[in-house]
């Protein structure tokens, strides 16, 4: 682990998951906040983006992430992104998608994450990047990623929302009722649903950082533990050129 993150070797490629820690930001955003839309300023939620990519080992130009809606969307990158919006201050309008695949080469495939869970998938040949809160797994973007991939991808799972912190409500439980052992009463256990759903995908080789974003104060910022008020880390998966 560096200062502002970890990275995971997948086949053809890694997965980049940062941290708080190592950035220009101050106060409720201290230090490496990548949330453009919070109210940081927006100059040092760029110099922090700049910082990630060189950490993620990717060109800020080459960076692709979309406006996330707690959806099962994906987008499939063929190219870099146009509108540089990732490495630009600004509210661009991004694609409104929760995940990324792609098999271009050098491509960074980014999701902002505060409690959900970042999940990379690479074949080496091909590379996702899934943003995991509870509406997306219900929603199936999992097994939607999985699909696309003709050899069968190995996993990287970063950090999130333990089931020590995460309480939900009766409706939140049911969407995952098929599964075993992933709810203690009202405490659910995301990285378990996440677990199940790519086994079930035929994923079998799984990297985890096992993590609780709440529990660690010192190392990611949490939307529940400080009711809102908060920045956001990344997960970054990219395939290598050559």
């Amino acid at each position: 682990m560096g200062e502002r993150g970890w990275t995971i070797s997948l086949p053809g490629g890694h997965a980049f998951f940062s941290t708080r820690n190592g950035g220009k930001s101050t106060g409720a955003y201290r230090s490496l906040n990548l949330g453009i839309l919070t109210d940081d300023d927006p100059a040092r939620v760029t110099e922090n983006r700049h910082l990630v990519a060189a950490a993620a080992g990717v060109p800020p130009e080459q960076v692709a992430m979309g406006w996330q809606l707690h959806g099962s969307e994906l987008k499939e990158w063929r190219e870099p992104p146009s509108d540089r919006a990732y490495g630009e201050p600004g509210g661009k309008e991004l694609v409104r998608v929760d995940g990324h695949v792609t098999n271009e080469r050098g491509i960074g495939l980014l999701v902002l994450v505060a409690d959900c869970f970042p999940v990379a998938l690479s074949d080496g040949e091909r590379i996702a990047m899934l943003h995991c809160g509870w509406r997306p797994l219900a929603g199936g973007i999992i097994e939607k990623a999985v699909a696309t991939f003709n050899g069968k991808p190995t996993a990287a799972i970063g950090p999130g929302i333990g089931g020590c912190c995460y309480e939900v409500g009766p409706e939140v439980l049911a969407a995952f009722e098929d599964l075993d052992s992933v709810a203690d009463g009202r405490m659910l256990d995301l990285r378990a649903v996440i677990a199940q759903r790519l086994e079930r995908a035929g994923v079998t080789e799984v990297h985890q950082l096992d993590l609780c974003t709440s529990c660690h104060p010192d190392l990611f910022f949490s939307h529940r533990r400080d009711d809102g008020l908060t920045g956001r880390q990344a997960g970054v998966a990219v395939l290598h050129a050559g």
